[in-house]
């Protein structure tokens, strides 16, 4: 007993002596990454679409500017696939420094892609102060980028959420599920539409709902190739044929994206659209966008979520630039900054719990919009497919619908 007391205390004693010194390592590695970083220019590949998203880029490249000596210079790209592309390609002709990408912003395929291929650099988030605050433990998503483990080979720096978007000045009650999108759509024809894929909300729609409609949704889970891709998504299919000549223009025509689903709502030709922003609808009213009778809705099973990221390229010069950007855009100052509404409104990656009463007051201080779903009203959120799956939805409704 006595013996057992002795070894606690040396255990206890021990603990208190590593883990100052560990702190003291961590911290240390991080000044030498600061130091490293400064004078450094990183070339930060991400969507360039949205001008409310690139103000905030603009913004944040300013501060890692000013407090780390850092330059970040905003390639704006459409398609993250054709980096993912053109780093394959300097790695294929054996480019393996001094590459055209420092940071990439990504998340699924594109992430599933650069794994495979090993284009990514060494896992580096856990050197990164800001990561310890990140929810890894309620947020899965921040750990599993469409189901593969990401392992610190990318950093989380913000959340999404399918959400639907209606007009209140023509929709009573909103649909629960697909079936009664299905039914809304029978009775109000040329109302209700979905972008084309492969654009990405267009797919995130076929992912919503075959996992709302096929009979076992822990098979989408698994790579495509490992189960009977046919018979899942038959229900799918079934579906889409009946509601595409319901559709605007009757199915025969879609919108190009998401931006045209607004201005469709906008304008009054559809009643229903879709985002990926819990907070776009609310963003849209307040810049004039969408009329003030526009409200957010979620399906009763929960909609599809995830996180996206950011990963460090391996053929990268600037590679502790590029960390210092990532660590400072997961801060809480820049975390919170992102959520407001009336900034971009992009829901945090980071836990409430993990924040110092004055870190946490930056995010009580944030404003709702009008149409923001309080997160209980967000309900379920969804895990994506396998990250396999994109392809051969997008292919298989390509073949089909595009002939």
């Amino acid at each position: 007993m006595k013996l057992g007391r002795f070894v606690g205390a040396v255990l206890l004693a021990m603990l208190v002596l590593v883990n100052p010194l560990q702190a003291e390592t961590e911290n240390s590695e991080w000044q030498s990454i600061v130091a490293k970083a400064k004078g450094q220019t990183v070339y930060y590949n991400g969507w360039g679409g949205s001008e409310v998203i690139n103000e905030y880029i603009r913004w944040a490249s300013a501060e890692v500017e000013k407090r780390y000596g850092v330059t970040v210079k905003h390639v704006k790209v459409t398609d993250i696939g054709d980096v993912v592309g053109r780093i394959l390609a300097e790695k294929s002709a054996g480019r393996t420094s001094g590459g055209t990408v420092d940071l990439v912003w990504i998340n699924g395929e594109n992430f599933r892609a650069m794994k495979e291929q090993g284009l990514l650099g060494p896992p580096f988030t856990h050197k990164l102060p800001s990561y310890q605050l990140v929810d890894t433990e309620k947020k899965p998503t921040t750990v599993y980028d469409f189901t593969i483990a990401v392992e610190n080979l990318e950093a989380p720096w913000g959340m999404a959420q399918l959400v639907f978007m209606y007009d209140t000045a023509h929709v009573t009650n909103p649909p629960a599920n697909m079936q009664e999108l299905l039914a809304y759509a029978k009775t109000h024809p040329g109302r209700v539409t979905y972008p084309a894929p492969p654009e990405f909300h267009g797919t995130t729609f076929l992912k919503q709902a075959l996992l709302e409609l096929v009979e076992n949704p822990e098979l989408l889970k698994k790579p495509v190739d490992a189960v009977d891709f046919e018979k899942i998504t038959a229900p799918l299919w079934a579906f889409l044929d009946e509601l595409h000549p319901v559709m605007w223009r009757s199915g025969r025509t879609f919108a190009n994206g998401a931006p045209e689903m607004k201005q469709l709502l906008s304008d009054g030709e559809i009643f229903i659209s879709l985002s990926f922003n819990p907070n776009d609808a609310s963003n849209a009213i307040a810049s004039g966008e969408l009329p003030e009778s526009i409200r957010t809705y979620v399906h009763e099973g929960g909609t599809i979520g995830n996180s996206h990221f950011l990963a460090v390229v391996f053929n990268s010069s600037a590679k502790e630039g590029a960390m210092v950007f990532a660590d400072f855009l997961m801060s809480p100052e820049a975390q919170a900054r992102k959520a407001d509404p009336a900034i971009w409104g992009d829901p945090t990656v980071l836990a409430m719990g993990k924040l110092t009463p004055e870190q946490k007051q930056l995010f009580d201080n944030i404003e709702a919009g009008v149409a923001t779903l309080s997160p209980q009203e967000l309900g379920k959120v969804r895990l994506e497919p396998h990250a396999s799956w994109v392809e051969a939805l997008e292919t298989t409704w390509l073949a089909r619908y595009r002939k």
